[in-house]
């Protein structure tokens, strides 16, 4: 399993050691790591839900000053107008977080459409194989559970690539360690992950 570590001098942040950086990711942190040069001060980070969207924004805020409006595309159209404008006016970044892009949202405001459309959009995939057994690992590790490399690539090879699957993984590996008694293997995740229908 490869992990790429935080190419950047971010500053210490309580949540930063929980954001892995894999090729699903990597791109979305290379774009917010060079916000200086984005074409307006505004950005738009897209992800779907557990990805680390709002962590990964926290981080970016805290390292540029910068504003963040998460679940943008539920927020008032004119609350969006006004935080873009200030956003250019003050020079200070914003970073607008949602689950899908622009065209999805069914913005009314012709001014808002406009001013999106300039935005640059960056966005989290869905989990690689790396990031899977990475994001898995810790999370069983918070649960007191080793996770053997084997166990972690047989489940990677066979998992839907969902980081809401991710969590219901960890719960089924959780519990049945716990039933049972016993370590992680091969054996005890198929049998775990089959009866929870996660896996085939």
């Amino acid at each position: 399993m490869t992990q790429i570590g935080l190419p950047f001098d971010w500053p210490a942040h309580e949540d930063q050691s929980d954001f892995i950086v894999t090729p699903a990711n990597e791109a979305a942190v290379r774009h917010l790591d060079r916000w200086g040069g984005w074409p307006v001060r505004a950005g738009l980070l897209v992800g779907p839900r557990k990805s680390g969207r709002s962590l990964l924004a926290r981080i970016f805020a805290a390292r540029s000053g910068g504003t963040i409006l998460d679940d943008a595309e539920n927020k008032p159209e004119a609350d969006l107008f006004h935080a873009w404008n200030l956003a250019q006016e003050t020079r200070v970044p914003l970073l607008l977080v949602a689950s899908q892009a622009p065209p999805a949202w069914s913005i009314k405001l012709p001014d808002l459409r406009s001013r999106l459309a300039a935005t640059p959009t960056v966005t989290i995939e869905a989990p690689d194989a790396a990031l899977i057994e990475a994001l898995l690992d810790k999370m069983l590790a918070k649960r007191g559970l080793v996770l053997p490399p084997e166990v972690g690539s047989y489940i990677s090879s066979r998992l839907e690539r969902s980081y809401l699957t991710l969590l219901l993984v960890a719960d089924a590996l959780d519990a049945a360690s716990l039933s049972q008694k016993r370590g992680l293997t091969i054996p005890l995740a198929r049998e775990a992950l089959v009866a929870r229908g996660l896996i085939d």
